[in-house]
């Protein structure tokens, strides 16, 4: 068994996904043993797959899972679901870097922790500033809000990304961005990793309450990672359409709560 597997779901994003792969392996030392997991959901062997396929053959401790038919995001992270040997897992994002053994302290702090069944590092941008990525179960208002009214009605956006917390200091969070997650594999597996109804967006905040229904999430200041967000859905049209369709799922699941 494995004391860490690592899933990253690639989609074209190659050498983004590459230069995770180099972190994670710089980064991570020998005491942990560890397994990472490729999942390729490009539907075309697109520019630079195969040079990708070459760079990860040098690494002894990857495995590459084609899946050209892109079935979604966490249907792509579920396909390691009966391949995993390990005492805990994490979900990486292709656009995170690793500056410092994250992986250590996480994985020390749920040795020392039984009660927590997932934790979040600090997600930093690029400048070092802290991501507003940790946030209260989604309403329908608060996604309206981020969606459509962004810069306006700041304190109860505020609010929902919980800019009242002290980010250094450990806490119970609802809702952790799925960019990097570390769970217990066993509590992964038992809830059979994330719901695939979702293509995309959303399937990180309903993973999140399956979670607490066993055990809590947490928000951990002693590790931080590099997050290059894009908040694509912000931008393209066709994402954008996607978080709707996602957000729609998600609450028809857990129901239509407004504010």
């Amino acid at each position: 068994m494995e004391k860490l597997s690592v899933a990253i779901v690639v989609h074209y994003e190659y050498e983004k996904a590459a230069a995770a792969v180099r972190s994670i392996e710089k980064w991570t030392g020998p005491a942990i043993s560890k397994k990472i997991y490729i999942i390729d959901n490009s539907e075309s062997a697109g520019e630079g797959q195969e040079e990708f396929k070459r760079f990860l053959s040098g690494y002894g401790d990857i495995e590459y899972i084609p899946d050209p038919s892109n079935p979604g995001f966490g249907a792509g992270q579920n396909k390691v679901l009966g391949r995993l040997d390990s005492q805990y897992h994490a979900i990486v994002n292709p656009d995170i870097l690793l500056t410092e053994d994250v992986f250590s302290s996480m994985i020390s702090f749920l040795d020392q922790n039984p009660d927590v069944g997932m934790v979040a590092p600090r997600l930093l941008d690029e400048e070092g500033n802290l991501q507003k990525a940790y946030r209260k179960d989604p309403t329908v208002l608060d996604m309206g809000l981020r969606m459509f009214c962004k810069g306006h009605f700041q304190k109860r956006q505020d609010a929902h990304t919980l800019q009242d917390q002290d980010y250094g200091k450990v806490f119970d969070v609802p809702f952790a961005q799925g960019s990097f997650l570390v769970v217990r594999t066993s509590l992964f597996q038992e809830i059979g990793g994330f719901d695939e109804r979702y293509f995309l967006y959303m399937e990180d905040a309903d993973l999140c309450r399956r979670v607490r229904e066993k055990a809590r999430v947490v928000y951990y200041p002693g590790a931080s990672v590099v997050h290059k967000w894009e908040r694509g859905s912000h931008k393209n049209p066709r994402l954008f359409r996607e978080h709707v369709k996602s957000m729609k799922k998600y609450f028809k699941k857990w129901g239509m709560r407004w504010k």
